[in-house]
């Protein structure tokens, strides 16, 4: 008889969840996930990734923001766009995800349990079920932490989820405000500032830093504070908030920002976005000694092992970069390690995505990093406006970049900003997997009109810069 119930123990449902649980069973073990929701799919199905995303191409298709280029700025598929608009298409989405991620895991023979789980021991486990349906013990050889994070608070601010709010709460606004400010300009303030924005939200998104998002290549960044600043939104940079209350004015309940530097900010509602914290605070995590960050985060090493070596960290519970993407990644390499399977991962050539409107991507170094690191390299750009694919999508504000080394000419990185950012940068990953130079692109022929030709455009700038 086996010394466990089961061989594997995934605490969470999310991405990195998924993964860790299939991969573990197509290794032929026994495998359990629990979620503490009474679906699957955790923070990214239910809240997060899927259905911002799903938000996004529905602001971007009623608005007609592409369109309006072409027809004009006052250019709309629908005039009056509602809450219920957006929160349609979001829950098409998300039921149909919630299905097929219970399907995969169900062909793939894991057990799921809808419970609250806690440790009890290195190798033991308490379900409490959802609704009171009851409690149980289980033991695993190996248990993997996948349990996501939820929005940080402020205790000292009164949320309400309607008028104050995080970005948890999107879901179940009655309606599109008028105006709005974020407090915290991260990716997760910034996709949904562009998002409002788009929608003609007068939005003021307010952070602490001089600097948006300093994993970003500094043009990029630069590129899409000027495209929101066009939008008539608000920057309130280097400057701290010290004070948030609701009003009741002429206009009914609203929100008075106080900013420490005397500057008062009102507006109809708020968005607080200064990051999240790790769902482990009901994890019990003290009885194996596991000791969380204040910001509930676990400290793994290179095969995402805690402190005890048969329990296993993955996703946005252990921080940065806290993407799907790499999650996912994350969850299979952990419960490959658990189980002696080899495996081959490059992160250095992970994608980012920021899909904010328009979208950012990028994969490998920044100007800034080669920069500080001495490294000599050219720059080659294309410009969507100059690609006829970027006239006929009405996309003018897009750029591609590649960067490469100024001797071996091999590509360092790829940073885009634009309409199909997130797929056009798979290109650019796929090259530098191989180590290609910039020449690849010179001597490749792209299908036209495409946005995939800015790759070719770029390389003979750069390479132009060269001579």
């Amino acid at each position: 008889m086996p010394e466990f119930d089961y061989d594997l123990f995934v605490i969470g449902s999310g991405p990195a969840g998924q993964r860790a649980a299939i991969q573990a069973a197509k290794l032929g073990k026994r495998v359990a996930i629990s979620e503490r929701r009474a679906v699957v799919g955790g923070v990214s199905v239910n809240l997060g990734t899927i259905p911002s995303k799903t938000l996004r191409e529905a602001v971007l298709y009623l608005s007609g923001y592409w369109e309006r280029g072409i027809y004009g700025m006052s250019y709309t598929v629908k005039q009056k766009i509602e809450m219920d608009d957006l929160l349609f298409r979001a829950d098409h989405v998300i039921r149909s995800e919630i299905d097929i991620i219970r399907s995969q895991l169900l062909r793939n023979n894991v057990e799921m349990f809808a419970a609250q789980t806690s440790v009890i021991d290195a190798n033991t486990l308490h379900l409490q079920y959802l609704d009171g349906l009851g409690e149980r013990n289980a033991t695993s050889d190996h248990i993997i932490i996948a349990t996501g994070t939820s929005a940080t608070k402020d205790p000292r601010i009164q949320f309400d989820g309607r008028t104050v709010f995080t970005s948890d709460d999107i879901l179940k606004l009655d309606k599109i405000p008028s105006t709005l400010a974020i407090i915290g300009g991260g990716v997760i303030g910034l996709e949904y500032a562009s998002m409002f924005a788009a929608l003609g939200v007068r939005v003021t998104l307010i952070d602490k830093y001089q600097r948006l998002l300093s994993f970003v290549d500094a043009e990029i960044i630069d590129t899409l504070v000027y495209h929101l600043r066009q939008q008539r939104m608000t920057f309130r940079l280097g400057e701290e908030v010290s004070q948030v209350e609701t009003i009741e004015t002429e206009r009914g309940r609203q929100v008075c920002i106080h900013l420490a530097s005397g500057k008062q900010i009102t507006t109809e509602k708020a968005l607080y976005s200064i990051g999240r914290t790790g769902a482990t605070d009901k994890l019990n995590l003290q009885a194996v000694n596991l000791q969380p960050d204040e910001r509930g985060r676990l400290k793994v090493n290179e095969h995402f092992q805690t402190a005890v070596p048969n329990i296993y960290a993955v996703g946005d519970v252990i921080g940065f970069p806290s993407l799907a993407s790499t999650s996912m990644e994350q969850g299979r390499l952990a419960a490959a390690h658990a189980f002696g399977a080899p495996t081959n991962s490059v992160p250095e050539l992970f994608p980012y995505g920021i899909y904010a409107i328009p979208e950012i991507s990028m994969v490998g170094r920044s100007e800034e990093e080669l920069t500080k690191q001495g490294i000599p390299y050219e720059v080659g750009k294309a410009q969507y406006r100059e690609i006829a694919r970027g006239q006929i999508i009405g996309d003018h504000t897009g750029l591609l970049k590649i960067i490469f080394h100024l001797e071996t000419r091999e590509i360092l990185g790829v940073h885009i900003i634009g309409e199909g950012a997130s797929e056009l940068i798979h290109i650019g990953q796929a090259v530098m997997a191989f180590k290609g130079k910039i020449d690849y692109f010179v001597n490749t022929v792209f299908n036209y009109p495409t946005l995939a030709e800015c790759y070719k455009t770029a390389a003979f700038d750069g390479i132009n810069r060269l001579a």
